[in-house]
């Protein structure tokens, strides 16, 4: 019986001058598996990454803000340490988280409608969930 094979079943195994051997650890990590789906875990991650709905307006909250920025805004001199909640809407999903930011007040801008604080942050009124401050207590009882 002939195969096709006939010819070169009985040759030595071919040695290249060139090239050393490889181990059976070198060609086993030849066929290791390997990512198929480039991006797909990140595509989950992102997925799975929860984000919070952004708070509906309303009217009796900004009037409290108001008011608490316009007391502090007159008590900037005293450097007020201030505790702001504000909302960062997400830049890849709808919703956003709520940011807690503690520090002295460095401006309150009515014509930027932000607030300052002296390490440089900003914050956008229009952003701002909850404000609160020892010195607004202070005002408030003294």
């Amino acid at each position: 019986m002939t195969t096709s094979y006939d010819d070169i079943i009985d040759l030595p195994h071919h040695v290249s001058p060139t090239r050393r051997r490889m181990s059976a650890y070198e060609r086993a990590a030849q066929f290791a598996p390997f990512a198929a789906l480039t991006g797909y875990d990140a595509a989950i991650g992102e997925t799975a990454r929860l984000t919070q709905a952004e708070p509906e307006s309303d009217e009796e909250r900004t009037r409290e803000l108001d008011a608490k920025l316009r007391l502090l805004q007159k008590m900037l001199t005293e450097k007020p340490v201030a505790c702001v909640t504000y909302f960062v809407p997400d830049a890849r999903k709808s919703g956003g988280a709520f940011i807690k930011k503690t520090g002295i007040l460095h401006a309150i801008s009515v014509s930027n409608q932000s607030i300052g604080f002296e390490d440089g942050t900003e914050i956008a009124m229009e952003r701002i969930v909850s404000l609160e401050s020892d010195a607004l207590r202070e005002n408030i009882t003294g």
